[in-house]
């Protein structure tokens, strides 16, 4: 089982704070990005990092703002929103990812929910050659705009059946992808995914979309 360690992340001239953990033998990294208001310490996002471990995968939850920025967004809710600069933050985490003598070998993808969702598809459009994968959460691919139409990487929607407006607006965004892509509505389940199982099941297509398109570790493709 891979350990949690906290790290400090680089992301051009700020630093901010991360989990990292990396199963032995690992050769997929998810890097998480967390929707508004939120920060690491999502205890969803937690959740389904535990379960993509569990799967061989390694993860790397960080807070997209800086502690004056959180500050300052909780005033004017101004950086939550505001999808070029999330978008920028997480591809220079990913810049740090790649430079990192640890996980500069893996094969990357994106988990991301709410706006950080959009976030994600921005940086992977970004990225076409280094973002293996991209998974959104109850996310906001709709604030994503053209950058849609360039992302490239393989990408899953998971959705709430019953969070009706965010379920709509996946399916217009999921129309405009033109990368490899499914989309999995989960029955009866509302934005967090409250409901009975409707987590388990976030965390269960989630781990089976990045170890199919970041690959199994290496023990499991060596095993007989």
């Amino acid at each position: 089982m891979a350990v949690e360690r906290e790290v400090v992340v680089l992301a051009g001239d700020v630093r901010l704070g991360g989990t990292l953990a990396i199963p032995e033998g690992a050769q997929g990294l998810v890097i998480f990005a967390h929707g508004s208001g939120s920060s690491r310490h999502s205890p969803r996002n937690r959740y389904v990092a535990y379960s993509l471990r569990m799967a061989g995968l390694g993860t790397l939850l960080f807070d997209l703002l800086t502690e004056d920025e959180e500050v300052e967004d909780e005033v004017t809710a101004a950086l939550r929103f505001d999808i070029d600069f999330l978008a920028r933050r997480l591809g220079e985490v990913t810049d740090w990812v790649f430079a990192h003598p640890e996980l500069m070998r893996m094969r990357v993808g994106y988990f991301g929910s709410s706006t950080g969702a959009a976030a994600a598809l921005v940086a992977a459009a970004e990225r076409p050659e280094t973002i293996g994968a991209v998974v959104s959460r109850g996310g906001r691919p709709d604030l994503a705009g053209g950058a849609l139409e360039r992302v490239q990487a393989p990408t899953l929607f998971i959705v709430g059946g019953a969070d009706d407006v965010v379920l709509e607006l996946n399916q217009r965004a999921w129309e405009r992808l033109r990368a490899p892509k499914e989309l999995e509505v989960i029955a009866g389940a509302t934005h967090l995914f409250p409901e009975r199982g409707a987590l388990e099941r976030v965390a269960e297509v989630a781990a089976g979309w990045f170890t199919r398109f970041l690959g199994v570790p290496q023990e499991l493709e060596t095993r007989p």
